[in-house]
C-alpha cells in the first residue's frame, strides 16, 4: 500500500535568486525544458545496495551531485541495432504517446551511462553484453562521445553492438521547477551493474564519482559529510539536500527501503510525473520546493517523507 505525502525541499543555492524573483514578480511563461535522460546504477553489497553518483560540473539542473545523465542530442535518433521492448512498448511503460521521444531518452540514457561511468548496455546480440570496458580504447570513445568527435551509433556500429534496453527499467518521469533558468524533462531509469564492467570517471572531465551505500547516504542526510569527501567548493559543508536535487533525494530512498537489486528493478511502480513548485512557508522565509510523493515500499519496508 501506498500514500501521497507533500514533501518540502530546499531550493539549491545557486537557484535561490530565480526562486526570490519568481515569487516575487509573480507566475511567468516558464523556460521550455530540454528533454534528458538519467540512469541509477545499483548493484547489491553487504552493507546495502549501492548507487553510483557523481559531482557535476557548472550550475547543473540535475544537482551538484547526481545519477548518470544529460540531455538528450540530435545523433540519439540514429540508427543503431535494437535489442528489448520496442520504442512503442517503451512509451507506454514511461506512460508518454510519443514513441519517438521514448526511443530518444532509451538511447541518451545508455549514452550518458557511457560516457560517464564507461558502463555500456550494448552487446553483439540480444543475450550477450560487452565484456569490460576500462581500456585506453573505450575511454578514447567516450571521450570521442563527449567531445562529439564520434557518435555513440558510429561507436556501437563499428563495433557491431547493439542497445540491450531489456536491462533498463524505467524510474521516473520529472520536471524542473518553473522558476529554474535552466529546466529538463528528465527520466529516470535503473540499472544493475553489468558482470565484468566497472564504472569509473571520465578522464578529460571526471572530478568525482563513487559507489555510495543509498540508505547510509539518506541516514546522514542532515550532515555534510557526503559534500565534504565530494570536495568541491561548491560541495564542500552542504547536506545531502544542498548536493541533489529533490528527483535524487526521494530515489536514494527508496533504493535504501529495498531488499536488494532485484527487489528494487523488479518492483512495479506507477509512472507519474513528478513537478516541484514553489512554496512560501512564511513571509520572512526563502521559498522552498514542495513535491508530492507515492510513498510505498521499494521491495522491503518503506520509509515515511519528512
Amino acid at each position: 500500500m501506498g500514500y501521497i505525502s507533500n514533501r518540502l525541499f530546499q531550493v539549491p543555492e545557486d537557484q535561490l535568486g530565480a526562486a526570490r524573483s519568481w515569487v516575487e514578480h509573480g507566475e511567468r511563461t516558464p523556460v521550455k525544458p530540454r528533454l534528458a535522460s538519467s540512469v541509477v546504477l545499483i548493484r547489491d553489497a553487504p552493507t546495502g545496495t549501492e548507487t553510483y553518483l557523481s559531482y557535476r560540473r557548472g550550475e547543473s539542473p540535475l544537482g551538484i551531485v547526481a545519477f548518470p545523465g544529460g540531455s538528450i542530442e540530435e545523433s540519439d535518433d540514429d540508427d543503431v541495432a535494437w535489442f528489448g521492448p520496442t520504442p512503442a512498448q517503451w512509451a507506454k511503460a514511461m506512460g508518454i504517446d510519443d514513441l519517438f521521444a521514448a526511443r530518444r531518452h532509451v538511447v541518451g540514457a545508455i549514452r550518458e551511462l557511457f560516457e560517464e561511468t564507461g558502463v555500456l548496455l550494448a552487446g553483439p546480440d540480444a543475450v550477450s553484453l560487452v565484456d569490460g570496458s576500462r581500456n585506453p580504447e573505450w575511454m578514447k570513445a567516450r571521450e570521442d562521445i563527449a567531445t562529439q568527435e564520434r557518435s555513440f551509433s558510429e561507436i556501437l556500429t563499428r563495433r557491431g553492438l547493439g542497445l540491450r534496453t531489456d536491462l533498463l527499467k524505467p524510474l521516473a518521469h520529472w520536471l524542473s521547477p518553473d522558476y529554474a533558468h535552466r529546466r529538463f524533462d528528465t527520466h529516470y531509469f535503473a540499472a544493475a551493474q553489468p558482470t565484468g564492467q566497472e564504472a569509473s570517471v571520465l578522464a578529460s572531465k571526471g572530478i568525482w564519482g563513487e559507489w555510495r551505500c543509498a540508505a547510509r547516504e539518506v541516514a546522514r542526510a542532515e550532515t555534510t559529510i557526503l559534500g565534504d569527501e565530494v570536495g568541491q567548493s561548491n560541495s564542500l559543508g552542504r547536506t545531502l539536500d544542498g548536493l541533489t536535487v529533490p528527483a535524487v533525494r526521494i530515489i536514494l530512498e527508496k533504493i535504501g527501503s529495498s531488499k536488494g537489486c532485484v527487489a528494487y528493478l523488479t518492483h512495479k511502480r506507477p509512472m507519474k510525473v513528478y513537478y516541484p513548485h514553489l512554496v512560501t512557508p512564511a513571509e520572512d522565509e526563502d521559498p522552498m520546493l514542495e513535491v508530492a510523493c507515492s510513498v510505498a515500499t521499494e521491495g522491503g519496508s518503506g520509509q515515511r517523507g519528512r
